[in-house]
């Protein structure tokens, strides 16, 4: 096996550029079952309900070695915080790194004071409690690093959670919701490694975007899941600093698309892909009773690498089911689709010669504004280059939005839910109805993450 970086930075480029992504993975040899990131435990007897501590730690990636890491209330990654619809909770954030760091609720419609953007900077050493509502439709979100020009970095040691928004105690839904049971998140990312089985990453950095040829899935590698239940739901966060993935299953069977970033879809939608870019979600749901007791099952991405190899070994013997739903009134309405565009986009650029609407990130510059829960019409362009341009997936804090149109058509079916995070393909226009419920300072940037850190981020002041 080969654990360390595959192909010379300009392949890596040329691949960016043509095509958005590298196709560098290994498959997994399945062979350490899949780590589920733990709930996080409520505190009792303090003036907070949870606390998220940012840390330094050191993980076994590979046997007999230490790679050091960064993590939340950990070593690697961070805990799953779950919240119900509605509910608020008091967040002890932590800095104990030796850096500065953001806390990002990637997803999640709070103030500006409280998203954990680039402005939210806690030095090393310092705490602050904060106030997060769920005030939104149940959605799978997640939370990371925004510390301008370090965010890829401290991404890449490991830095990102879960973030579950729960329909509640009261809710009369089918769905499967027993957590680690038959309710899996899995966070696909993928990683570099030195000679030394070292997350170096100001050498190994690719400042379009940092790709690796090591897949890891919840932070591990060749990775496994054994499944008991017939209908397993999956919760799946694109958490890489770059890659997209699309995803399927090695039979070529079908799975239903439940939901997307920020909400279920306005109908579940039967597929066999799902395309993710950076930082992108959605919550599918995959029926292993279809299978025959000679067939072996796994996630694979598009080139046929496999992601994440099954086990079946059901503990019921029925088939699975689960109770689907038709919408009850269209996703866009005729006039929401006919508002008029208010905001343009436009991105541009590769490497360290990125911008949006030919612009740098200043932190002292207001680039947009826009009024509390004003609805508007923001028209996103990716403008191409001489080389064609590539892939850039665009996403604003504070808002969950709709996709009214890609080129003039409507969205597909499988993005007719809230989101957060959309791809622009180069060349291609997005049209996105956009409400802010809250007030503040927020940010819209691409997130590759590279991008991001080299100034491909604007401003919106809610006011």
């Amino acid at each position: 096996m080969n654990n360390g970086p595959m192909g010379g930075e300009e392949d890596e480029v040329q691949g960016m550029m043509n095509h958005g992504n590298v196709s560098s993975l290994e498959s997994s040899e399945g062979i350490n079952e899949l780590s589920i990131p733990p709930l996080m435990e409520k505190q009792q007897g303090q003036d907070f309900d949870y606390e998220v501590v940012a840390q330094e730690g050191t993980t076994e990636f590979f046997e007999g070695i230490s790679t050091d890491t960064y993590g939340y209330n950990g070593d690697l990654l961070g805990p799953t915080l779950k919240l119900e619809e509605g509910e608020s909770v008091d967040v002890k954030i932590t800095n104990d790194l030796d850096e500065p760091t953001t806390f990002h609720w990637h997803g999640l419609e709070v103030p500006g004071e409280k998203d954990g953007g680039p402005h939210g900077e806690i030095q090393p050493g310092d705490s602050q409690i904060i106030t997060l509502k769920a005030d939104q439709p149940a959605a799978t979100l997640w939370y990371h690093p925004h510390v301008h020009g370090s965010t890829a970095e401290q991404v890449f040691k490991g830095l990102s959670g879960m973030l579950l928004i729960d329909e509640g105690s009261g809710s009369a839904s089918e769905l499967p919701n027993e957590y680690g049971v038959d309710d899996i998140p899995l966070i696909f990312q993928d990683r570099l490694f030195d000679e030394d089985k070292q997350l170096n990453y100001n050498r190994l950095m690719n400042p379009d975007g940092t790709l690796g040829d090591i897949s890891i899935v919840n932070g591990t590698i060749n990775p496994k899941l054994t499944v008991t239940k017939p209908v397993m739901r999956f919760r799946i966060l694109n958490g890489a600093n770059a890659r997209n993935y699309t995803f399927r299953l090695s039979n070529g069977a079908s799975f239903t698309q439940i939901a997307t970033d920020g909400s279920l879809l306005d109908e579940p939608v039967e597929t066999d892909k799902l395309t993710l870019a950076a930082s992108e979600r959605a919550e599918i749901l995959i029926d292993f009773s279809r299978l025959t007791n000679e067939e072996s099952l796994a996630i694979i991405n598009d080139d046929g690498v496999e992601l994440l190899p099954f086990d079946v070994a059901l503990d019921d013997s029925s088939a699975g089911s689960t109770e689907m739903w038709t919408a009850d009134k269209p996703f866009l309405s005729e006039q929401e689709k006919a508002m008029p565009v208010t905001k343009e986009i436009e991105l541009f650029g590769m490497m360290k010669m990125v911008t949006i609407n030919g612009k740098k990130f200043d932190p002292n510059r207001i680039d947009l504004r826009q009024e509390q829960g004003v609805t508007e019409v923001w028209e996103v362009y990716n403008k191409p280059d001489m080389m064609g341009g590539m892939i850039h997936p665009f996403h604003i804090h504070g808002t969950q939005f709709k996709i009214i149109s890609r080129d003039g058509r409507d969205p597909e079916p499988n993005e007719q839910g809230l989101k957060d995070s959309v791809m622009v393909e180069p060349g291609e226009k997005v049209k996105l109805l956009v409400t802010f419920p809250e007030e503040g300072v927020f940010v819209y940037h691409c997130h590759i993450l590279e991008h991001e850190d080299n100034g491909m981020m604007g401003q919106v002041e809610v006011y």
